[in-house]
């Protein structure tokens, strides 16, 4: 008799370059305060270059499992709504942990329908395009050139805002 969960794939494993940052991280003797690895912004580039392949395999995983109504679905431009990244990005870390135990487990799944209440909330209508693979630059955008440009030199979306209050002042 042939199993009836035979068909289950387990969920993509991190990249190894990444596994052995979380193993540095967690090593007794690490001194050196390291960024987590899912706050994408705060790593460094050799840490970022593996993320992408590896958090859109997690998005398929996810959808392929759970996307059963069309607003469950992640958009395949996930990696475009830089927010949506970081959410991905911490759920699939949070679900290692998670399946270390039960309740734990049950509790990472409340993560996820929240995950997809604040994904639909961002995307908005545009998310329906997005999942038709018809992806189009942040339709709020024109909202960011009201904030005047930082005094600081950061560079935290104000690269946005500071061409567009350019290209209006110009």
């Amino acid at each position: 008799m042939t199993s009836s969960l035979a068909h289950f794939r387990p969920f993509p494993e991190a990249p190894a370059l990444i596994l052995e940052y979380l193993a540095e991280r967690s090593a007794e003797e690490a001194v050196v305060d390291t960024p987590s690895p899912w706050d994408l912004g705060a790593l460094p580039v050799e840490l970022v270059e593996p993320m992408p392949a590896w958090l859109d395999a997690v998005c398929r995983w996810l959808n392929t499992r759970y996307a059963w109504q069309p607003q469950d679905v992640i958009p395949p431009c996930w990696a475009e709504h830089e927010g949506l990244a970081y959410d991905i990005a911490a759920l699939a870390f949070a679900r290692g942990y998670a399946y270390a135990d039960a309740g734990a487990s049950v509790i990472w799944h409340e993560q996820y329908d929240r995950f997809l209440t604040r994904m639909n909330k961002s995307l908005g209508k545009a998310g329906d395009d997005c999942r038709a693979g018809r992806h189009e630059e942040r339709p709020a955008r024109f909202l960011l050139a009201a904030w005047p440009a930082s005094s600081e030199a950061d560079d935290e979306g104000p690269d946005v805002v500071t061409e567009q209050a350019v290209g209006r002042h110009s």
